[in-house]
């Protein structure tokens, strides 16, 4: 199978970035609102970052593109209606194109991971749109910060990639041994969201295979029309051979991971992993004893497993796969469409007029 990529021989993180060394950037058209850019695509129009809100704040967002999001720290409201939802640390949502989010309260500070499929508005007192914010807005904030963000394409691996330039290292709040364990905790009584559209991971049961008992997984989300797929992962094993068929990303909320040539003492809480399709991994394992390797995943194609470079496939892992998983242990998935009877008024009133 080395057809697939037969150049590809990663030395390092390429497809990386330790969030607790960005700095945080600044919105204009959202006060109270900053973000630490991960990954745009131009091609996509998708960007990933990890967002943080100050307490008090209430930015009125209009998201013309899904997004999905892990709540790290802090607490927040979402308002009434169908995305009224009360969110705290382990809380994973997603939120459908074409939705608003008004009226948001932040009783203190957020951070989260939050991965935007398409552009977001923000929306002004007077009901009006004031600005977007875009994968290329996001490239360009990042390039003025000396920001380098990961590799979108096995092609762009192969580039040699320029360090990162920003001075100012900002931890995320998981980077605290503490807050990392209220992020990752699996354990205790689970509280009801309020919202189809988001859900407290500790509701979610793992489900481990008996053939490799040290990972288990919580499958939050199966999209039967883009076969994205997101999880939670424990992977205290691991992972044999495998191509990504298509791309992935994760971020590490607490343990440390061993990837690919990476340092001998892995990598933590804050690290995050974008795997651009075709990337191919020998082995990942945790690192250490201690603590569970704990990550989040979104999975945007098959992984296709075998014994080593060359050798025949062994297994295909999919959505439907996923999918399958999940429906055997009973687990409602979150919510994949929102309400189709409003629109964003794109069109004025259909009126007909006699000859």
């Amino acid at each position: 199978m080395s057809g697939y990529n037969p150049d590809y021989n990663p030395t390092g993180i390429e497809g990386g970035l330790d969030t607790n060394t960005l700095p945080w950037l600044s919105l204009a058209q959202a006060p109270g609102l900053r973000l630490k850019p991960l990954r745009a695509s131009i091609e996509s129009g998708m960007f990933s970052a990890i967002v943080q809100i100050e307490a008090g704040a209430s930015p009125h967002m209009l998201y013309l593109g899904a997004a999905d999001l892990y709540l790290l720290s802090g607490e927040m409201s979402c308002p009434d209606g169908d995305f009224h939802a009360q969110l705290e640390p382990g809380v994973w949502g997603f939120i459908p194109a074409n939705t608003r989010i008004q009226g948001l309260r932040v009783a203190r500070t957020v951070e989260y991971l939050c991965n935007f499929y398409g552009p977001v508005a923000f929306i002004g007192d007077s009901g009006a749109m004031t600005s977007l914010c875009t994968a290329k807005d996001v490239l360009s904030g990042a390039r003025d910060a000396g920001i380098t963000l990961v590799p979108n394409t096995l092609a762009e691996c192969m580039q040699p990639r320029p360090e990162n330039v920003s001075a100012t290292n900002e931890p995320l709040a998981i980077a605290d041994d503490d807050m990392s364990r209220l992020a990752t905790r699996s354990d205790g009584p689970a509280h009801d969201t309020g919202s189809p559209y988001f859900i407290d991971t500790r509701a979610v049961p793992w489900i481990v295979n008996p053939d490799l008992p040290d990972i288990a997984l919580k499958v939050l989300r199966v999209s039967e029309e883009t076969g994205i797929t997101s999880l939670i992962v424990r992977h205290n094993g691991v992972a044999g051979p495998h191509y990504h068929l298509g791309a992935a990303d994760f971020l590490v909320l607490s343990g440390r991971i061993g990837y690919r040539a990476g340092p001998a003492e892995g990598y933590g809480p804050g690290m995050w992993f974008y795997e651009p399709a075709g990337a191919r991994h020998e082995a990942t394992q945790r690192i250490g004893d201690d603590e569970d390797l704990i990550y989040t995943a979104n999975v945007y194609g098959p992984v296709q497993f075998d014994e080593g470079e060359g050798t025949p496939i062994a297994a295909i892992q999919s959505w439907m796969q996923y999918k399958a998983l999940a429906d055997a242990q009973g687990i409602n998935l979150v919510r994949n469409a929102g309400n189709t009877a409003d629109t964003l008024l794109a069109w004025a009133p259909v009126t007909t007029t006699a000859a």
